[in-house]
């Protein structure tokens, strides 16, 4: 049997799309993934992400926010950023480290002008759906890329 995969996703603030990442890998693959997330900037986790996940069934409210440097000396196999700042950003991680981009609309700043929860939300829960979906194809699409 294969070891777990250590896996990083990476975002600009750790806030939304890489703790929604860090979440579905937990529940979806927590067998074959030791899932992991951190951010550029690092900011306190978006309450609106966490509650499109408690509607999908998992809980990411005790998920803690992380800058990507603090993983730079830890045993990661892949990093998958989900945004094109952080793709740009994310330093170098030594040894064999492999890193793709997947990027994910980011939910607060496609919101950014809209006042009503719902079509808050509606963003959210697909940018949710999208990330779930990615996460279902791991570690199988990850390792193609070993």
């Amino acid at each position: 049997m294969n070891r777990k995969l250590n896996v990083l996703f990476v975002c600009t603030g750790n806030s939304c799309r890489s703790q929604m990442a860090e979440g579905w890998a937990r529940h979806l693959r927590g067998e074959a993934i030791n899932p992991f997330s951190a951010g550029i900037e690092p900011r306190r986790i978006d309450p609106l992400a966490v509650k499109v996940m408690r509607e999908a069934g998992v809980d990411i409210s005790r998920q803690e926010t992380h800058a990507v440097n603090e993983f730079l000396r830890e045993d990661i196999d892949f990093v998958v950023t989900v945004c094109s700042e952080a793709a740009e950003m994310c330093p170098a991680f030594p040894g064999k480290v492999k890193v793709l981009h997947q990027p994910f609309d980011d939910p607060p700043w496609v919101t950014r002008a809209t006042e009503r929860e719902e079509e808050k939300l509606a963003v959210y829960r697909r940018v949710r759906d999208e990330i779930r979906e990615f996460v279902q194809g791991l570690p199988e699409s990850l390792r193609r890329h070993q």
